[in-house]
């Protein structure tokens, strides 16, 4: 069992047609499943077509008709991002993983709003993040396939690079992971790191988590809260940023301290206040864990 994903999920990439789409979508059919997995694409006005084997159509809806999609990959250019994520939404998708990055705020405000005015029962990740993987079964992203061993670790963070490291550490260490959920950067975004832990908490194959954060919004403080009244798996925690100099602005756009909320060390205190076994040092993530579980 894993959260979100798994090899009887059906995709469609939005943009395959693109380089960015085209050249990951080929890296996602030749890991493990991915060639049952990867069903359809879509760029509108370019139906007909395919694209490494996989057939292109001019919208989702004919995708989720013609080929049973629940769930799609987005590497649509940043102006129309936000319009494909609605496309999807419309589809009524189970899942929808956007990769973009820099899509105008002022367009996901709206998405997201419409979303929620819709009720929407879609799972939107990102944008702005790495994707989703169930190691040795199905990735739906970006992330290095190669260095995820499947196990019983559930790993969610804000950062493509720190995802990476986390699960670099965990395989290193003989400890592989159930699955890996890049949630992405952005302020305004679909599941939080809250949503995440929830799963993870009812997944029986999931024994721990290692959770990453960064400076800004007050994301991890609100797991944090979750997580001291209900969570009751190990979790390791690392927050980027702790010497990150005050009033600069740093890559993520979401990494924005406003209020005396989002600092690294407010996150640090609401996670130890939870529970959470937090690290100081991003080399020492799995090791952290290691120790957690003895």
């Amino acid at each position: 069992m894993a959260i979100l994903i798994n090899k009887d999920t059906r995709i469609v990439t939005q943009g395959i047609t693109g380089k960015t789409g085209e050249f990951h979508t080929q890296q996602c059919l030749d890991y493990a499943f991915g060639k049952d997995c990867f069903v359809a694409g879509v760029t509108p006005g370019k139906g007909g077509q395919e694209v490494l084997g996989v057939p292109v159509l001019n919208s989702v809806a004919e995708a989720k008709a013609q080929h049973g999609v629940n769930a799609s990959v987005i590497y649509v250019p940043p102006r129309f991002a936000a319009a494909a994520i609605d496309e999807a939404v419309d589809a009524e998708l189970d899942l929808v993983i956007c990769i973009t990055e820099g899509i105008p705020v002022a367009d996901m405000i709206k998405t997201r709003d419409r979303m929620r005015k819709m009720n929407s029962k879609t799972i939107l990740v990102g944008p702005n993040c790495p994707g989703v993987i169930t190691p040795e079964e199905v990735k739906i992203g970006i992330m290095p396939g190669y260095i995820h061993k499947k196990g019983n670790i559930g790993v969610v963070s804000r950062s493509g690079t720190l995802t990476y490291e986390a699960v670099h550490q965990l395989t290193q260490l003989g400890m592989g992971q159930s699955t890996c959920v890049g949630i992405g950067g952005d302020p305004v975004n679909g599941l939080k790191h809250k949503d995440v832990m929830k799963m993870f908490n009812d997944d029986p194959d999931t024994h721990a988590v290692v959770m990453c954060g960064e400076i800004g919004g007050t994301d991890e403080e609100e797991c944090a809260a979750w997580i001291k009244e209900n969570m009751t798996k190990p979790v390791v925690g690392f927050i980027a940023g702790i010497t990150a100099p005050p009033g600069k602005r740093m890559g993520h756009a979401g990494a924005i301290i406003s209020g005396g909320q989002g600092t690294a060390q407010s996150k640090i205190d609401a996670l130890e206040d939870a529970g959470v076994h937090v690290t100081l040092n991003p080399s020492e993530m799995g090791s952290t864990l290691k120790k957690a579980l003895g």
